[in-house]
């Protein structure tokens, strides 16, 4: 004869597969949520194995249904509508969930470490630039937030942690992070239709840490966990952030991804040359879109020598992680670099001018995706060199209206002759070229402009935006 407690168990057991029998949604579809407007877009969940699940928006009354799988899985595309709202979307099985106040607009992925992380209130002891202004100002119920919670994991997972959509106030905004934030907003004002982010990152990470293993296979130097037993600064281990934080929500509608990252990789530039257009591209394929935006922000300058293991070395110097940055931009296509040379701090590497790197990555977005062609969306970029005699011609792209110096001397470009000696030199601005010389080098072969670990940048495009340092050798 069953004892009270075993019977209280079994019925226990039953509530619970009675509970996970029910249809469900995936954690990003909640209340509040924003789709991508004008799109199929994809939505998923789980339910009994082999049930119908049904769907039915309000936008347009269409009604969709699909079979879940035999383990319950289930995933059919939706058709959304021009950007508005509020709607409501309806999925049936044996019971009903009413997704509520749901809008429909532009949507972007917003990942990286802890610049992207950096919340608009700051860091203890540093500060976002105007942060309490902006907070204070944030009150809009038609740009929303979505954060993905930290969750390094050893396998690919179906489903990430709870979280919740929220509307920008002065309460939600104070703890998302600025650079998403202050893009968003600009995508708000220029754009008037909802912008909805998504909010994927971990500071302190590395760029191995988002990709998938099978991305990797081919570095000889990355090592795969296949135990946490001992495991430190899981952050850094290669796929743990892609198998928590960016599989279970592969597929979400999406305009284009911002991105934020590479201080930890400042010492392996060479393999950052490799890793980081591929990831671009491996993101992509798991969106079908080849040619889905994607806009990323160039590291800062920062002495990284002050943080452990104080390395001090020239191969060190985060100028190259930079470079390894700015020729991805030759690899990718559909992509922008926002440039921070003129936003870093020597003693800080979390730079307090947020909305200037938002501003740049919206300004990316809206030429580059919008269709805001009348504006100079991109910082100029090294092109070429032709050397001629002791002077040497350094020639741009992106720079329609030119360079300038807003009047003042260049102090940042040095150059070297066939002994690799590189010494400080003098440039006249022509046009959307550089004259370069000094009178210690007589037969030039390279120029390098801001190529130190922490440098001011003093070079910039005639629409205001910073040239990112670089360098002509290969050094």
């Amino acid at each position: 004869m069953l004892s009270v407690k075993n019977l209280v168990f079994i019925l226990f057991l039953c509530c619970s597969v009675s509970i996970k029998a029910e249809v469900r949604l995936s954690a990003i579809f909640t209340d509040g949520m924003v789709l991508q407007q004008g799109k199929s877009v994809p939505i998923w969940g789980w339910a009994k194995p082999a049930a119908q699940v049904e769907v039915r928006t309000s936008w347009d009354g269409k009604s969709y249904s699909v079979r879940a799988n035999s383990e319950g899985a289930w995933r059919l595309d939706i058709r959304t509508a021009k950007a508005g709202g509020p709607y409501t979307i309806r999925v049936k099985e044996s019971n009903t969930i009413t997704l509520q106040d749901v809008w429909l607009g532009e949507v972007w992925l917003c990942s990286g470490q802890s610049n992207m992380e950096m919340p608009m209130k700051g860091y203890p002891a540093q500060p976002i630039a105007g942060s309490t202004e902006a907070i204070l100002d944030s009150e809009d119920k038609l740009l929303r937030f979505y954060t993905v919670p930290r969750n390094p994991l050893l396998k690919p997972a179906s489903e990430s942690k709870p979280s919740s959509w929220k509307a920008a106030s002065p309460a939600t905004v104070a703890n998302f992070s600025a650079t998403a934030y202050f893009f968003g907003k600009r995508l708000r004002q220029q754009l008037n239709v909802p912008v909805g982010l998504i909010h994927s990152s971990y500071g302190g990470s590395n760029v191995e840490a988002w990709m998938d293993a099978a991305w990797l296979a081919d570095q000889e130097d990355v090592i795969i966990p296949s135990s946490t037993e001992g495991l430190k600064d899981k952050n850094r281990a290669p796929t743990m952030l892609y198998n928590g934080m960016i599989h279970p929500i592969v597929g979400y509608g999406i305009k284009g991804i911002i991105w934020y990252q590479g201080e930890s990789n400042y010492e392996r530039a060479a393999s950052y040359d490799i890793l980081f257009p591929r990831m671009v591209e491996k993101y992509r394929e798991l969106w079908k879109d080849a040619q889905m935006p994607f806009y990323f922000t160039q590291i800062a300058p920062f002495n990284y020598a002050a943080l452990p293991p104080f390395h001090v070395e020239e191969q060190y110097n985060s100028a190259y992680l930079r470079d390894a940055q700015r020729k991805s931009l030759d690899k990718l296509s559909n992509s922008g670099m926002a440039v921070t040379m003129d936003l870093g701090e020597e003693n800080c590497i979390h730079p307090a001018k947020k909305k200037e790197g938002g501003d740049r990555l919206a300004l990316l977005a809206l030429g580059g995706s919008y269709g805001f062609d009348a504006i100079a969306y991109r910082s100029p970029v090294y092109d070429s060199i032709a050397v001629q005699g002791s002077t040497v011609l350094v020639y741009f792209k992106d720079a329609p209206l030119g360079l300038t110096a807003f009047g003042k001397e260049i102090k940042t470009l040095e150059i070297a002759g066939e002994n690799k000696v590189f010494v400080l030199a003098t440039a006249v601005i022509q046009g959307k070229t550089l004259s370069v010389s000094s009178p210690r080098v007589a037969k030039p072969v390279a120029v390098r402009y801001a190529f130190k670990d922490f440098i001011i940048g003093d070079l910039f495009g005639v629409n205001g935006l910073p040239v990112s340092s670089f360098r002509t050798d290969d050094w």
